[in-house]
């Protein structure tokens, strides 16, 4: 198990990282900072700057953690973060396939693959937190993960949308 499990966090760690370094760099034919502050614009997400910045982080930082294996229930809390916000944000407006912009991919990448089998179970034993004592998490750390991620992004989405122009809070 400790390959396959080094496989999957590869991929999806990969796959976050790359997306927040799209974000934050602007690499890999990403909108960069300014292109992201934008997309916060778009979606009522203030301040902007400093909402880009969670989200650009928030999956490049996140992403490495799921790689390394390194707190792995924290590292996948943040990644669900920033997808469910996403998927409340942007996606769900647009139905569930992805080739219409749905939420299918961001759903798919948090539910199985981050937060089931690595929260849960652990990241294996070719990793960080296995090297520290914990190979596996288990379930209470797991639904932790998901739980607090989605709370998070209710948090931020909330903050943001009263602090927009024109919101009565502002």
């Amino acid at each position: 198990m400790g390959i396959g499990k080094l496989v999957l966090r590869l991929v999806v760690g990969s796959i976050f990282t790359v997306h927040g370094l799209q974000k934050l760099t602007g690499e890999f034919g990403g909108p960069g900072l300014a292109g992201t502050e934008k997309t916060m614009e778009a979606t009522r997400r203030y301040p902007l700057r400093r909402n880009a910045l969670l989200a650009a982080l928030g999956e490049t930082l996140g992403g490495l953690g799921i790689i390394l294996g390194v707190a792995t229930p924290l590292s996948v809390g943040v990644v669900t973060a920033t997808m469910a916000t996403a998927v409340r944000k942007v996606h769900l407006k647009n139905g569930y396939f992805n080739s219409k912009g749905g939420y299918k991919f961001n759903v798919t990448l948090v539910a199985v693959a981050a937060a089931a089998a690595l929260a849960i179970d652990g990241p294996g034993a070719i990793s960080v937190d296995a090297v520290v004592g914990k190979a596996r998490w288990g379930l209470f750390w797991g639904a932790f993960a998901v739980v607090g991620g989605i709370v998070a992004s209710s948090f931020v989405i909330e903050a943001g949308e009263a602090q927009a122009p024109g919101s009565a809070a502002s």
